[in-house]
């Protein structure tokens, strides 16, 4: 994926996280990658978390079609209504907004526009937005269905590709990170080993 490219439209949003639908099937932002959508006069951002294919219908689900089939891509090809009847969603969490000139790491007071187009943050706004760290205490105290262990440890890796200087960045954010987790010690060393690549 291109940074800024569009990767979706807004079908579902809350102050806390906003689910996308994707315009091609399987083309997902990758987990803890940085997306922006729009709240007018607001640009909300968040990290996504969390990535779903399946039936448009959701009473429906999928059923296997390829028992007779040499590959993955002669299933789409003897049957091309498949593209039309699956889709590709993702969730972010919403980890701050810009308002004017300003970058705020703190929930909006406004849920994301139903059917706003969300972007792939480009280097720049990645890294004006990762200037400061404070967004790792939302990353830290949210309740999902997952372990926010790694998607902290995602996002920082994602992150840390637009900054010049990663080591620099994920030193940052490690100590930033042993403030924020005091005397968890054991979930700062998962998140720590999980930023090394």
């Amino acid at each position: 994926m291109k940074e800024g490219q569009r990767v979706g439209e807004v079908i579902e949003a809350s102050t806390t996280v906003f689910t996308a639908q994707c315009y091609e099937l399987f083309e997902l932002p990758p987990f803890g990658s940085l997306v922006k959508t729009k709240a007018a006069p607001l640009e909300l951002y968040g990290i996504v978390y969390n990535a779903t294919t399946g039936s448009i219908d959701p009473g429906r689900r999928a059923i296997a079609r390829g028992k007779n089939e040499t590959s993955e891509e002669a299933i789409y090809s003897s049957s091309p209504q498949l593209k039309e009847l699956l889709c590709s969603d993702f969730t972010a969490l919403v980890t701050g907004y810009r308002q004017d000139n300003s970058v705020y790491h703190y929930l909006p007071p406004v849920p994301a526009h139903i059917h706003g187009f969300v972007h792939l943050c480009s280097q720049e706004e990645t890294r004006e937005f990762s200037s400061s760290l404070n967004f790792l205490n939302i990353l830290i105290n949210t309740h999902l269905p997952l372990p926010p262990n790694e998607l902290v440890a995602a996002s920082l890796r994602y992150i840390s590709q637009a900054h010049e200087d990663r080591r620099a960045f994920l030193v940052a954010a490690g100590k930033e990170l042993a403030v924020l987790l005091g005397s968890q010690y054991d979930q700062l060393r998962t998140i720590l080993g999980g930023i090394r690549q």
